[in-house]
Formats: C-alpha cells, sequence, structure tokens
C-alpha cells in the first residue's frame, strides 16, 4: 500500500504546517491589539497638530511659507510605507499597485518621480523595480520611535526645500478595521488646499462666535509656523507607520487564519483518499484470498 505511505506522509507534513499557522495567526491578534493601542495613543497628537497648523498659517495670512506654495510639478517624491516581514497577504502588492498606478499617470504627464522606502519590503521592491529611491529605513520592528524615521523624512524635505522635488506624497495601509486595509495616498507638501480652507471656515466660525481668533503667539505666527510644518510632516508620517503596522498584523492574522483553513480542508481531502486507498487495498487482498481458497 504505497500510495497509502505517501498520502499518510503528506497528511502529517501538512499538520505541521497548520500547527505553525495557527501559531502565527495568535501572535499577529496579539501583535494587533498592541499596535492598534499605538495607533489610537498617536491619533490625537498627528489630528491636533493639523489643527494647530492650519490656525497658524491663519493667522498671518500675508505670510506663506514655502510648504503651503503650490509649484509646477516636474518632480514628485513618494513616501512609501511597507512592512519588514511578508506573509501577510496582499498588504505590500496591493499597496505596490497603487503606488505604480499613481507613477504611471504622473509619468505620462512628462513629471519624474523620487522614492523614499520605509520598511524593508519596500526598500527591496523599488531597488529592483528601478526606481530613483532617495532614502530608505528598514527593520522598523513593531514599535518604531519617530527619531527612527526622522532622517529619510529630512532627506524628502530637504530635496523639496532645494527644489529636488515639487510635491511630497505619502503612501501607507490606512486601518479600515480588522478585515479591511486601505492603500491610500495623502498629499504632504504643498499643504492640501482643502486643508487651508477647512482652516478658514472654522476660523471664521470661531471669529464671528467670540469677536476674534483669542490666540496669542509667542514667538511671532511665523516664527512658530516655521517650526511646526516639519513637525507636521514628521507626526504625519509617523502616524502612517504606526497604522501601516496595524494593517500588517491584521492582514497577516487573517492570512494565517485562511492558511489554517486551507490545510485543514486539504487533511479532509487527503484523508478520504487514504481511506479509499486502504479500502481498496483490503478489497484486494480479501479477492486475492478468495481466489486462493477457490483454486485449491
Amino acid at each position: 500500500m504505497a500510495a497509502g505511505k505517501e498520502i499518510k506522509s503528506q497528511i502529517g507534513s501538512i499538520k505541521n504546517t497548520q500547527k505553525i499557522t495557527s501559531a502565527m495567526e495568535m501572535v499577529a491578534a496579539s501583535k494587533m491589539r498592541r499596535a492598534q493601542e499605538r495607533m489610537a495613543a498617536s491619533q490625537p497628537y498627528a489630528s491636533q497638530i493639523r489643527r494647530v497648523v492650519s490656525h497658524i498659517s491663519q493667522a498671518n495670512p500675508e505670510y506663506r511659507h514655502d510648504y503651503q506654495i503650490e509649484r509646477e510639478v516636474k518632480r514628485i517624491g513618494y513616501i512609501v510605507v511597507t512592512s519588514d516581514r511578508g506573509l501577510c497577504g496582499g498588504l505590500n502588492s496591493n499597496l505596490f499597485r497603487r503606488v505604480l498606478r499613481e507613477v504611471r499617470q504622473w509619468r505620462d504627464k512628462g513629471v519624474s518621480v523620487a522614492f523614499c522606502a520605509l520598511g524593508t519590503k519596500g526598500s527591496v521592491f523599488f531597488r529592483k523595480y528601478g526606481g530613483d529611491l532617495l532614502a530608505a529605513t528598514r527593520n522598523l520592528g513593531d514599535a518604531p520611535e519617530a527619531n527612527e524615521l526622522i532622517g529619510s523624512v529630512n532627506v524628502m524635505l530637504e530635496a523639496f526645500d532645494n527644489g529636488e522635488i515639487d510635491r511630497l506624497d505619502l503612501v501607507y495601509n490606512e486601518f479600515v478595521n480588522t478585515m479591511s486595509q486601505k492603500p491610500t495616498v495623502r498629499q504632504l507638501l504643498p499643504l492640501p488646499e482643502e486643508m487651508e480652507q477647512k482652516s478658514s471656515s472654522s476660523g471664521a466660525e470661531s471669529a464671528t462666535s467670540k469677536g476674534g481668533w483669542g490666540y496669542t503667539y509667542e514667538p511671532d505666527a511665523q516664527s512658530l509656523l516655521d517650526r511646526l510644518l516639519v513637525r507636521y510632516v514628521e507626526s504625519q508620517v509617523y502616524q502612517a507607520v504606526v497604522e501601516n503596522i496595524a494593517s500588517e498584523q491584521a492582514a497577516r492574522m487573517i492570512a494565517m487564519k485562511n492558511a489554517t483553513d486551507n490545510a485543514g480542508d486539504i487533511i479532509d481531502d487527503l484523508q478520504l483518499q487514504y481511506n479509499k486507498a486502504r479500502q481498496a487495498a483490503i478489497t484486494q487482498e480479501i479477492s486475492e484470498i478468495v481466489g486462493g481458497a477457490a483454486a485449491v
């Protein structure tokens, strides 16, 4: 019964794999909860600094920082946030497809593209893809610190300051819920118009209801804006990184659950084949015994 032994060996191998995927699912679920906590802890700062920057930019409307001035886009930069490890379903591949679609649209307009990769998968992809990779940060881990990202972010900000790129976009996986992660592209620089318009409308409501802004800036609003705009970009990138990590763990948990379930289905099919092969072998042996007895 050689076929039955081979099937039995396959069943044992798949059961071992199933144990591994089940363990990885539980580990990912535990890490996802901690990642969600970090994401929730950083969200208030990221959203509040957006409001502060918007309000300060309206406090001194005659001053326009370089980060607020729209330029003719001849070269665009992308900060692409990916995971360090695989086995997380189509999380990274969906993000890369979104990036390539955006790049194709810009190149059709004659705009060149530069990249900054945060995460090992992104760094490896763009080196193989052949893109102009200005900066890369690998091995972010499950709980990265903001200072680990500042170096790569500053490279892109210097390129923007020097006129080497005219627009800076952020690409990451937005954590919608445990079952859904959405590849997202956000404009960082120059500040999006809708951000300033929203601030202007909220400022007008505040001025109407309270008779003025009610803020005193020390030092002046211009000095604060110069410093806060850099912090704003750094905070948005850090928020994207922690959100991408939560998306990674959620996607890995779902992928490992699916792998465990699929392994169970394969084991059931192989067990059925084994039972059929064993039944056929027993039937053949009985037939041989009966045939031999009849001959005697």
